[in-house]
């Protein structure tokens, strides 16, 4: 049987609506939509559910709502007996990970990633910034062009090697995409997104995350195979803290993460949580992978049809 990489979902991939089908179809989903309720004391089916949009984009809503639908995806895989042989999440997706892979429980799991959501928030409204996709550049010329940029600004997501995220001070992010324009990207794109993510400007809130964690309790990593952001390298557990709160104010290394499970013999790639974002990343940094997007009803009974 060919081994498997679950890989877990971010920001950004959200959307009103999403699980309804399975609250609807499974009762593990059931459960663990009425526990999150409890967990983070407030209506979380609802703003899922029904919206509106703009209430779940919200930060300190989007990244609990994000991680109980990707945790809610693999349980139903798991009990149909579909296991992941490596574990990565993109962002959020790594509490995700973590989360699903018995390392953090589900209750100590949403509660930190709440906690995470509200401190990026707030050190967020401190400054001004934002977020930019470069399309058609590769990653050398995406980091020269920050450089030249002036300001804070940082590759903040090596999506693929011809998608790079960059992350900083507003003024420095437009002057990046004008920069990326004259050097012929393909495109740039300016992010709906609530602060300047994985960048220096979220630096002084690590203190503040370094608590949080402190408060949960995070089981022996052992034989399991989860990778970092940071390093694109298996996590330990002596440095597991000390990478989460560097995470947040570094670069996601998404393209080498990819590419160092393919390297250890993963064939199958199973994105879980909401959306199709990772997948079509998949295809952009090694095709030759069987990639699924496992986030409704239909992707996963397909799932379930093709690698039970």
């Amino acid at each position: 049987m060919s081994k498997k990489a679950f890989l877990f979902s971010g920001q950004g991939a959200q959307f009103v609506g999403m699980g309804k089908d399975l609250y609807d179809n499974f009762d593990i989903a059931k459960k663990y939509f009425d526990e999150a309720e409890n967990i983070l004391n407030k209506p979380i089916k609802k703003i899922i559910f029904e919206g509106p949009e703009e209430t779940l984009k919200k930060t300190e809503n989007t990244q609990p709502a994000v991680m109980l639908m990707s945790y809610i995806a693999y349980k139903i895989l798991e009990s149909e007996g579909i296991t992941a042989d490596a574990f990565a999440g993109f962002s959020l997706g790594e509490y995700s990970a973590l989360t699903a892979a018995g390392i953090l429980s589900f209750e100590d799991g949403m509660n930190i990633i709440k906690q995470r959501g509200l401190i990026m928030d707030e050190q967020s409204r401190k400054v001004d910034g934002a977020m930019a996709a470069i399309i058609g550049l590769e990653p050398e010329q995406v980091e020269e062009i920050c450089k030249k940029a002036g300001g804070t600004i940082v590759p903040a997501n090596y999506n693929s090697p011809s998608q790079t995220v960059v992350s900083g001070e507003r003024a420095a992010v437009e002057k990046a995409c004008a920069l990326a324009d004259e050097a012929e990207a393909m495109k740039t794109v300016m992010l709906n997104v609530s602060g300047p993510f994985h960048s220096p400007l979220l630096e002084p809130a690590a203190d503040k995350l370094r608590a949080a964690l402190d408060t949960v309790k995070f089981n022996p990593i052992g034989s399991v195979k989860i990778l970092s952001n940071v390093t694109a390298d298996y996590h330990s557990d002596a440095a597991l803290k000390d990478m989460l709160v560097k995470q947040m104010y570094s670069p996601v290394r998404w393209t080498k993460t990819i590419e160092k499970l393919a390297a250890d013999g993963c064939e199958v790639f199973i994105e879980v949580g909401p959306g199709k974002t990772l997948t079509g990343l998949m295809k952009q940094i090694d095709r030759s992978k069987k990639a699924y997007a496992g986030g409704t009803l239909d992707a996963i009974n397909k799932i379930i049809a093709e690698q039970k």
